[in-house]
Order: C-alpha cells, then structure tokens, then sequence
C-alpha cells in the first residue's frame, strides 16, 4: 500500500485548471508526500506531458486524478435560458459565452495512457468507474483511489474493488466530488469531514484518505487520530510559488471572505469564495455544459484580475493559508501534526 511508505501522510489534492503543475507535485513528493497531477480538463496528450514533467523533477510518488465522465448531454432548454441571463455580464466584459458542450474529458484515451504506463495511484472522481475499468489499472499496477462524498458511496466503491477511499467532507473546496450531482441533495448541506470520517470506517475496512478543511497541522493531527490513513490537502497549497493559481485567486484566498457552494461557473456543485456571479445566479446541473458557457467569463476575469467573474475555488479555511514552498509548508504541517497529537496524548494523560 502506497500509504504505508510515504514519508508523511500529506497528499496533495489534485487542483484542476490550473493550480496543478508538475512542478507542485514534485515539490510535495519530494518533502516525502504524494503529489497529484490533475487530468481534468487536459487531453490526454496534455497530461502525459505534464507526467513526463513531473517525473523528471522527482523520483518521489505521484498519483494521476481522473474525472469519470457523466451519463450524457443535460437538458438544452435550461441551459440556453442561463445563457441569456449571464448575456449582459458577457458584453460587459467584452466577451461572448461559450458553446455549451458535452464531452467526457477524453476518458477512454486517459484510461489508456494510465494503463499503458501506469503511475502508482491512480484516483477517480465524480464517480466510481466500471470494476473492470479499477482492474485493469490495479493489474497494470496502480493503486485505484475513490473520492467519496456519503458512507453509501464509500460502500459501492469498495464494492467496485477500490483500494482506498478518499473521504470528501463538505468543508473541501472546488467540486463536490459526489458520483451524482442532485440538486436534491443540496437541503442537506452534506456530510462534514470528521462525522464522514467515522460513517465510512464503520461500514467498511478499506484505508481512508481524508479531505475537507485542513489547512493546519492541527488539522491533519485530527484527521490522523479519527482513523484516517493520510491528509489530502489543496487550499492550503494554493499559494505556494510552484501552483499555477491566478493572481485573483491568490488574492482571495488570503482573504477572510467566507465561502458558499454553487453551480453558477461550472453546472456542477462546487465551494468557492463568494462573489458577485455566485451571490447572483442560479445555473442549472449541467456539467460540463455551463463549464464550456462560462470558460470566457472567467478568463476575463483572470485577465483583468475582477474576482466577481472568477471561480474562487476555496475551503472554508482558507483564510489560514500561507504563501511558502510547498516543501516548507509539508514540513510545517507534518511538525505541526506531530505537536498536536503529543499535546493530545498528555490532556488523555499518557
């Protein structure tokens, strides 16, 4: 198991869109973590280059994160209807909105490179794939990692033959990483990562990587005694100088501007910093269809650093990163951790 040699349990959680570079994942794996590389988004082509990268500046572990494609083309009629309501915030900014799309992250060509030359942790999100998919990976020899977002979807990834489970509470920024995105679900506001935590352990034996608002030492100590294997962490990272996040993303990650979940910039749920595009449209669940809408908005908004058009993806602490290498910032966190538990341990008086 991956896990069990890794010189501190730290992952880092693959940022897709940008924040992942090659150079961020090296960086965490050589402090002794996991460092992820993002395929969403990228080609395949993209992401076999970003792996020659990164394999070139470490000879640490590296995992790949792949998107799992949804079951078809959303409903045009509510996505032609957002379009005309984010028009006039389009000319404004001196842009037209994209043609709204469907596609699958060019999946079965991923699957193939990943196959073909395997990484030691391959992980999935919005989705569980196939079991014969998790065994033609785990023979080529990768690990297959599930982000899981409710106990009932840790029991079908286990079911499906995951080795590990990464546990995603509702604190975590960017997309939820839930196999279906039901706006009925939204009521419940999901599960938070420490009650996740102890669902998912109770109702299966796999390892459990937690993820969802660590940004501390503190945090990781905490994870580590509720029975988690690892801390997979990504707001925390955003600020290092090896992440390829935007200059108004930076910003407003170290502000203390609190975050909300919306669908307004991609069609699928998502944490992010409130802005004005997120306090101020409702967007229909369809992803990648408003992803592909809204690509031109946010680009503007990066280009002329207007944090009210950008997706801020951030979790709830984001107030408490700090802006070092990430090789200081896995040492500070493990050093930190390893306070925390021996101050636990003398309050229990052993």
């Amino acid at each position: 198991m991956i896990l069990d040699h890794l010189g501190v349990p730290i992952v880092l959680a693959p940022l897709a869109g940008g924040p992942t570079t090659p150079q961020l994942a090296a960086a965490v794996a050589n402090a002794g973590g996991l460092g992820f590389l993002a395929a969403g988004y990228l080609t395949a082509s993209a992401l076999a280059e970003q792996i020659r990268q990164a394999r070139e500046l470490t000879t640490g572990t590296l995992g790949v994160n792949v998107f799992v494609p949804g079951g078809g083309a959303a409903d045009r009629g509510p996505v032609t209807e957002y379009a005309a309501l984010l028009a006039a915030e389009a000319q404004q900014a001196g842009v037209e909105l994209g043609e709204p799309r469907f596609e699958d992250d060019d999946w079965d060509a991923k699957l193939a490179l990943l196959t073909a030359d395997r990484m030691p942790v391959t992980s999935f999100t919005f989705g569980c794939p196939e079991p014969a998919v998790i065994k033609a990976l785990q023979t080529a020899g990768s690990e297959v990692w599930v982000t899981v977002t409710t106990p009932a979807e840790a029991v079908m990834a286990a079911d499906a033959g995951a080795d590990v489970l990464v546990v995603q509470g509702s604190e975590a920024g960017g997309h939820r990483g839930s196999f279906i995105d039901d706006p009925a679900d939204d009521a419940s506001g999901g599960f938070g990562l420490l009650s996740l935590l102890q669902l998912v352990r109770s109702r299966t034996s796999r390892p459990v990587v937690a993820a969802g608002g660590i940004s501390t030492g503190a945090a990781v100590a905490a994870v580590l005694a509720a029975g988690a294997a690892a801390a997979q962490i990504g707001t925390a990272f955003l600020r290092c100088p090896e992440a390829g996040t935007s200059q108004v993303q930076r910003a407003a990650v170290a502000s203390a501007t609190p975050t909300a979940m919306t669908r307004a910039f991609t069609g699928r749920n998502a944490r992010g910093i409130r802005n004005r595009l997120m306090d101020g449209y409702s967007a229909p669940a369809a992803y990648p269809e408003v992803h592909y809408l809204t690509a031109p908005l946010r680009a503007a908004g990066r280009r002329s650093e207007d944090p009210d058009l950008v997706n801020l993806w951030a979790g709830q602490t984001h107030e408490l990163s700090r802006e070092l290498p990430a090789a200081d910032l896995v040492a500070g966190l493990a050093r930190d951790a390893r306070a925390s538990l021996a101050a636990a341990s003398r309050r229990l008086g052993t």
